[in-house]
């Protein structure tokens, strides 16, 4: 039975959450918003308004859709809220334990029909799929970051994934105007996979003293036409992140390439975790970034 999504519960409000629930309501779905707090989902909701607004300026959309767009978004403090979505992604911090516990005060709230999803850029679906009690009606639906903006969507199954779910997962995403590639269920997928090992390793380059992070980035933006240097998206990105993604590939694959480089850990452990933060190998405090090394 493929079940027809027209109401979708985003679990999460930061970054990647408030992303989805942008471009799910600018596609026409009603968007339930949730988070632990209604302090998290307001300053979601603020970012949505902020980035939609740009999007006006630009004349990618007219101020009609936006205020449209909007008005089907709601926030959902409590996660009852969600009992009449037909579709929940859930976008949490990247941690297990914590996407576990999400799950299951999820479950029996969803109509039996309703299907789940996960924004992980790394965790094994099949993994987290066990942990409710519908994993035939579960995959990875992983967005890139910024969600507005880029264009490709990572579709990944579990063992258990169905074809219908898989099927409705598609549509979903064509209706977002998205592009699909379709992932196995290996750490960290395929982007992350060829993605972070080389911020790892540009960060190795820094730690080594090889480079400086100025020129490592310069180095990577001019010869190899990046459109942005390794260490400035590790700041994008969140250092925290990069780390978790790092550790996932390393003890999922157990290859000695994924060590995380002992400065990541460091940064990550000053509480340096990049944009957010307001420092990681950049300092955002001041007019420019200015490099922490």
């Amino acid at each position: 039975m493929v079940v027809e999504i027209k109401k979708v519960g985003v679990i999460g409000a930061g970054q990647m959450g408030s992303g989805i629930a942008h471009v799910c309501a600018l596609a026409g779905f009603d968007v339930a918003l949730s988070d632990l707090s209604m302090e998290k989902i307001e300053s979601g909701l603020a970012s949505i308004n902020g980035n939609m607004a740009r999007q006006v300026q630009k004349e990618q959309i007219s101020e009609e859709v936006r205020t449209s767009a909007l008005d089907r978004i709601t926030p959902a403090v409590d996660l009852d809220l969600l009992a009449d979505v037909d579709l929940v992604i859930e976008s949490a911090v990247e941690n297990e334990q914590v996407k576990r516990k999400i799950f299951s005060q999820l479950c029996p709230i969803l109509k039996p029909e309703a299907m789940l999803a996960t924004n992980t850029s790394s965790i094994s679906i099949t993994r987290l799929a066990a942990s409710t009690d519908r994993p035939e009606r579960f995959i990875g639906i992983h967005f890139m970051n910024p969600v507005p903006l880029m264009e490709l969507v990572e579709l990944v199954r579990g063992i258990a994934t169905e074809d219908e779910t898989f099927d409705a997962a598609k549509t979903f995403v064509d209706r977002l105007g998205k592009q699909i590639a379709v992932a196995e269920d290996f750490p960290a997928f395929m982007v992350n996979r060829i993605l972070l090992p080389m911020i790892n390793e540009a960060i190795y380059t820094l730690y080594e003293g090889v480079g400086s992070v100025e020129s490592i980035d310069k180095a990577m933006k001019l010869g190899a036409n990046h459109p942005m240097g390794p260490l400035q998206l590790a700041d994008f990105i969140g250092l925290d992140t990069c780390l978790s993604i790092m550790q996932v590939l390393y003890e999922g694959l157990a290859d000695s390439k994924y060590r995380p480089c002992p400065l990541l850990v460091k940064y990550v452990e000053a509480g340096w975790l990049g944009r957010k933060t307001q420092r990681g190998f950049y300092d955002y405090r001041g007019e420019t970034p200015v490099p922490t090394r």
